[in-house]
């Protein structure tokens, strides 16, 4: 019963994966744009946290990806899907998900190899590190 509960649940198309990346985006009410790093990444979305009220479910952001080693940030825009505040502190910040709408061509191939690492480096581990994920 529980494992029908988990896959009714479960909505995510790719694997997720925790990797705390630099991004940048802009609010689309402000103009204004913030920093902050990913909690995870998959190949089709990103979750981060930030202080951002301004930002609503439904809204488009542009996004800077600051991929290690990368010789230039990944350029995408993504679609806000949801949004949580993450205490009832006046004061505190919000989780984001994000799904990505657009990634700019010549940054396709870079994401990628960034996420076919990620995934490879995660296979390396021993079994009880992935376990504890």
């Amino acid at each position: 019963m529980s494992r029908m509960r988990d896959e009714a649940t479960e909505r995510r198309r790719s694997l997720r994966l925790e990797a705390p990346i630099e991004i940048c985006y802009t609010a689309p009410a402000s103009g204004k744009i913030h920093k902050t790093k990913t909690k995870n990444i998959s190949a089709d979305g990103l979750r981060f946290e930030a202080h951002d009220k301004t930002l609503k479910q439904s809204d488009i952001i542009e996004l800077k990806l600051v991929i290690p080693e990368a010789a230039n940030p990944v350029h995408a825009a993504g679609k806000i899907m949801w949004k949580n505040k993450l205490s009832l502190e006046d004061n505190a910040p919000f989780d984001f998900g994000v799904e990505f709408t657009d990634v700019e061509e010549d940054n396709k191939n870079t994401f990628l190899k960034f996420f076919c690492d990620l995934i490879y480096d995660l296979s390396k581990e021993p079994k009880d590190a992935v376990k504890k994920r």
